[in-house]
């Protein structure tokens, strides 16, 4: 009999573990401050505005933020956070550093919802300071208002691959909200057509280009090292119109000789 309970009272505790509630180990933004600590603490965060636990869209936001483990996230029902960030109604936001954006997606607006919507939705949008490029993260960068695209084009598992990832990784804060910094793997055969574009192949790489999405037009730095400095050069040669001037200049000499 006193094993009977004993194992009863084990199953009991094992069940209670079992159901816990997922949102267990998730932070809860209790004021303005908190908020911002949280929000300023990544290059991507999410935070989950609900007014009250178990609301629409609840669980299908925890069993998201538990599949895509990369995204830090929160949750906040306090209506002085939601008013600093112009939140009215249970809300799923994503804040991101390298372009300075904050993407809503309001919850009474949304017809469909389930965990695999909203992980595709966090995926998406996960826009770094290099952030690396692929079917997912294309729709993210091409809806982002900072149009400007500084493009390193490197194969994966090349010796340079990861060095001057991180090497332009920490260059690309300096551009927040004038250009996004891409990634593009050309060892990927989905990426053949990105490298074509700047007519490359992947025995060319690496390579660095500005791709600029208002004029659909590309520039190329000249072969040589890629280093902080001459990326920073040519970077800065978009921003104040130099590149475009040259470019310009070469078209219409072009035209001319025809």
């Amino acid at each position: 009999m006193l094993f009977v309970l004993v194992f009863s009272l084990l199953s009991t505790c094992s069940t209670a573990e079992e159901k816990a509630p997922a949102d267990s180990t998730l932070p809860r933004l209790t004021d303005v401050s908190t908020a911002k600590a949280f929000i300023d603490s990544a290059e991507v965060v999410v935070v989950g505005f609900f007014e009250a636990d178990e609301g629409y869209g609840y669980k299908e936001f925890l069993a998201a933020v538990e599949e895509v483990k990369t995204l830090p996230a929160a949750l906040c029902s306090v209506k002085e956070v939601w008013t600093n960030y112009s939140i009215d109604s249970d809300t799923i936001t994503i804040f991101r550093k390298a372009d300075q954006h904050q993407e809503n997606l309001q919850l009474s607006k949304t017809k469909k919802l389930d965990s695999d919507g909203l992980v595709r939705f966090l995926t998406i949008n996960d826009v770094r300071y290099i952030t690396e490029y692929n079917q997912a993260s294309a729709v993210g960068l091409f809806q982002s208002k900072v149009k400007v695209h500084l493009v390193l084009l490197a194969n994966r598992g090349s010796t340079e691959y990861k060095p001057l990832k991180e090497r332009l990784g920490a260059l690309a804060p300096r551009y927040t909200g004038k250009m996004l910094f891409v990634l593009i793997n050309g060892k990927e055969k989905a990426n053949e057509r990105a490298l074509g574009y700047f007519n490359l192949k992947s025995s060319d790489l690496p390579r660095v280009g500005i791709y600029d999405g208002e004029s659909d037009k590309a520039w190329l730095l000249p072969p040589g090292e890629i280093s902080t400095e001459r990326v920073q050069n040519f970077c800065d040669a978009f921003l104040t119109g130099e590149l475009q001037k040259e470019k310009e200049a070469g078209e219409s000499k072009a035209k001319n000789e025809l």
